[in-house]
């Protein structure tokens, strides 16, 4: 055969080309071979912390590695989200995103460092987490009705808690520091996710005024709903879910996704998610694929309702 420099170089790109896919395919059938990092993008405490600590858990056992999570705040989880989009894309570096950090950020923050689709890999759903409207246990209104008119009535004197998301209120690295803040009486109110409220709603620390879904949670069957409290407009459930940078090789990605659905399978993990209030995803939407789909859709939701007026 005869070979000129064209046909040279092209058979060693050829061959570099397949050395490269091989070592990509080896490396994704081997993995995970070291400790894994999970960003959680709140404060330690928080809805997203514990979601994430109670299937990551479960997850380390199937992979045979150590999970690790790494609570980095800032910016309503979005230096955290950032962050882990210019982490290595070899499945090392994950992160337990959620309806802010993957949907409402886009509105919220135009110069957002990042993309939610474009710049990340969807792993899994883990868990859908109703919205509560929560209050200090002894703010004097009853009901939710009596709630509105009070909050109209001494706007300016009435404290919101929130996760640094919010352009009003008093901010906080998480809704794990807010929570306390609401316990201690430090601040009037705040909108919450169910998994940070039911145990201190149970313990009477503080009061539920309702619960922003269609039925009542199992978890807090005394909680009416916003549409039983005279609030029906207002329905909201935010969403954990793992996600891995863009580029990740897709054979990791099943594994890690493999990992979760086992996790969600399991009795134990069901039962500590349920108990705390979460919705555990249906079986159609355990793929990376629907998890993708809730990003676009839940952007094309959020973005009309949360985008600045100028």
């Amino acid at each position: 055969m005869n070979w000129d420099g064209r046909s040279l170089a092209s058979g060693c790109l050829a061959a570099l080309a397949g050395l490269a896919l091989m070592t990509t395919q080896a490396l994704a059938q081997a993995y995970p071979t070291r400790s894994i990092t999970m960003i959680v993008p709140f404060a330690a405490g928080g809805p997203t912390d514990v979601i994430a600590r109670i299937v990551t858990g479960h997850m380390a056992q199937t992979l045979g590695q150590t999970i690790i999570i790494e609570n980095v705040v800032g910016a309503g989880g979005t230096t955290a989200t950032a962050r882990a989009a210019r982490a290595a894309n070899d499945g090392y570096t994950l992160i337990t995103g959620h309806m802010g950090t993957h949907a409402a950020s886009v509105p919220l923050y135009p110069k957002l460092a990042y993309h939610p689709e474009k710049d990340f890999e969807p792993v899994r759903l883990l868990a859908g987490t109703p919205i509560l409207i929560l209050a200090r246990k002894d703010l004097t209104p009853k009901d939710l009705k009596e709630f509105i008119a009070y909050v109209k009535a001494n706007e300016t004197m009435v404290n919101a808690a929130h996760a640094g998301v919010e352009p009003i209120g008093v901010p906080f690295n998480g809704t794990g520091p807010a929570m306390n803040a609401l316990v201690a009486g430090q601040v009037d109110y705040m909108c919450d996710q169910i998994v940070n409220a039911v145990p201190q709603i149970n313990g009477g620390t503080i009061k539920a005024y309702a619960v922003a879904t269609p039925e009542r949670n199992p978890s807090l069957p005394n909680v009416p709903t916003t549409t039983e409290a005279g609030l029906p407009a207002f329905q909201a459930q935010a969403w954990n879910a793992i996600f891995a940078p863009k580029g990740t090789p897709a054979d990791v990605v099943a594994k890690l996704n493999a990992a979760v659905v086992k996790a969600l399978d399991d009795e134990g993990v069901r039962k500590r998610l349920l108990d705390l209030g979460s919705v555990i995803p249906a079986t159609a939407d355990r793929t990376p694929a629907a998890l993708g789909t809730l990003v676009k859709n839940e952007i094309a939701k959020w973005t009309p309702v949360l985008k600045p007026v100028n």
